[in-house]
């Protein structure tokens, strides 16, 4: 199921800054984290609140956050996250979104960096598990440079990724398929574990538990 958020998607400011901020990061030798990547968090963040029974409103304000979350790569790496939330702050005004909401979503933003701080609520619980359990091959820009990059190498040995959410059994669940032929499943935990500590925080904030299944064998 997917939010209508056509105003959102179509804005024009917020179009570019998601333009831009990828431009930026493929300069830097980041992974993708343009229209696709936006996309996925956005429509992820949306369906874990609506399968934990949130309100269609709740789930459309993480939806928009998801959108945006990465918007502040445009003005650099460092503190993205903060700078992401005040560019947010502009596109929601335009688009006529309520105060209270505009600062959920910021904070939303805010706290989509795993390392900053509390998680206050469903709708930044929600956006920091879209956001890392985005894992996979097609991020990765330049398939014959994953020898020099280990976040390249892992995301592209990932070849199936999937989020699932047990609303009865409050469960969250990760199940990544990875190719040993290109990345060995340590060299995940290597990059990603403080982002799992992150979705496990951000499923208590969902009364869930965050389960990590790679090649069909239980991690967390």
């Amino acid at each position: 199921m997917a939010p209508d958020l056509s105003a959102l998607h179509n804005n024009k400011r917020a179009r570019l800054y998601i333009e831009m901020a990828d431009k930026y990061l493929e300069l830097i030798g980041y992974t993708e984290h343009g229209f696709r990547h936006t996309d996925i968090v956005s429509k992820t963040a949306y369906n874990i609140l609506k399968k934990l029974s949130s309100s269609e409103s709740e789930a459309e304000l993480a939806a928009a956050a998801g959108f945006l979350h990465d918007i502040g790569n445009m003005l650099g790496r460092s503190n993205h996250h903060k700078m992401g939330a005040i560019l947010a702050k502009e596109v929601l005004e335009e688009l006529g979104y309520e105060l209270r909401d505009i600062i959920r979503a910021m904070r939303a933003i805010v706290m989509h960096e795993e390392d900053e701080g509390v998680i206050p609520d469903a709708i930044a619980a929600a956006l920091v598990i879209a956001d890392k359990a985005d894992v996979h091959r097609s991020r990765v820009r330049n398939p014959a440079m994953v020898t020099e990059d280990i976040h390249d190498r892992v995301n592209y040995a990932a070849t199936e990724s999937e989020l699932s959410v047990d609303a009865e059994k409050k469960l969250i669940m990760l199940s990544l398929i990875i190719d040993t032929r290109i990345s060995q499943v340590i060299e995940y935990f290597e990059i990603f574990l403080s982002r799992m500590a992150a979705c496990r925080k951000a499923a208590k904030v969902l009364g869930c538990e965050f389960q990590l299944y790679i090649n069909n064998t239980r991690m967390a």
